[in-house]
């Protein structure tokens, strides 16, 4: 049985993602690494970071960055990938997550023991989503809490949208069956001006350049806002996380609470009562009513 792990990337160094930690992560468990690197700005060096890993299952491919696609570009680059892989799984890592080494064994028994179970076309991944640091994290209404990432080579399946998910071209729902893995996401843990420059990109491919502006370019850096309202990650973190999670150097810019008075003008989703009314409602009832990109859940 062979695992080919795969991604992609774009300006990761200059928005300072976390993508070494994240291809680090699953080196332990992958017989290949495709990455599809697009060019990005001139001072960046994606590729560079990439290629300075050294390690020699990694394998780049070049990739077009075609912004007329808006956000399906991620799709794009993630199929230029996954088309290089030669594995019987793929093992999908975006630039922003990251798993943890506790589960790296479980993952590749589980591979092995549903290698011949044609049924299972993909393996179901737990999320952590952190938020403004490396202890809070959001679980409401609004953060997928399940998704997939692998995914059975050969069968047609295709990264859709805008590479959060995998489907058949007809977008069928694949099945899947519970990975029994983590997915460390780190999207949102950065100095608050790259989240600033995160968000400005990341919202350029979904909406006109002016409503951006409106929105985004009025201030350098992103407020998280009160982080007492989310709850706290009392355990570990993946290893290959520990040198960045020490050089955190942006804790004077975050709060715990809102000063008397003072008057935010945008609030984040967990934030707005409609969003809070149905995690409640999930709390309380443990129904989950988060969209699902996956189909039928195998219980083996």
């Amino acid at each position: 049985m062979l695992i080919s792990g795969f991604s992609f990337a774009r300006n990761a160094v200059k928005l300072d993602y976390p993508l070494e930690e994240a291809l680090r992560s699953i080196l332990p468990v992958v017989d290949e690494l495709v990455v599809a690197v697009a060019p990005g700005d001139p001072d960046d060096d994606t590729r560079g970071l990439v290629e300075g890993i050294g390690d020699p299952r990694i394998r780049v491919v070049d990739a077009v960055w075609d912004d007329t696609r808006h956000q399906e570009v991620y799709a794009d680059l993630t199929n230029v990938a996954l088309d290089a892989c030669t594995g019987d799984w793929a093992l999908y890592i975006q630039a922003d997550e990251v798993l943890h080494e506790d589960d790296l064994p479980v993952l590749r028994s589980r591979c092995e023991e549903l290698l011949e179970d044609k049924r299972v076309e993909g393996l179901l991944f737990d999320y952590l989503h952190f938020f403004g640091d490396y202890r809070h994290i959001q679980d409401g209404q609004g953060w997928y809490q399940k998704e997939i990432r692998v995914i059975r080579t050969g069968i047609g399946v295709r990264s859709v949208r805008d590479a959060q998910s995998f489907r058949y071209p007809d977008q069928r729902r694949i099945t899947v069956a519970p990975a029994r893995a983590r997915v460390f996401h780190y999207g949102w843990v950065r100095p608050p001006r790259f989240m600033q420059a995160k968000v400005r990109e990341f919202w350029s491919h979904r909406r006109s350049i002016e409503e951006v502006e409106a929105e985004y370019g009025g201030t350098e850096e992103f407020d998280y806002g009160p982080l007492g309202r989310l709850p706290l990650w009392e355990g570990t973190h993946p290893a290959v996380m520990a040198r960045r999670i020490a050089a955190m150097d942006w804790a004077g810019s975050l709060r715990r609470e809102d000063e008397p008075g003072r008057i935010r003008t945008q609030r984040h989703k967990d934030e707005r009562l409609k969003y809070r009314l149905l995690t409640a409602f999930k709390r309380a009832t443990g129904i989950d009513l988060n969209h699902r990109n996956h189909g039928r859940v195998l219980r083996v």
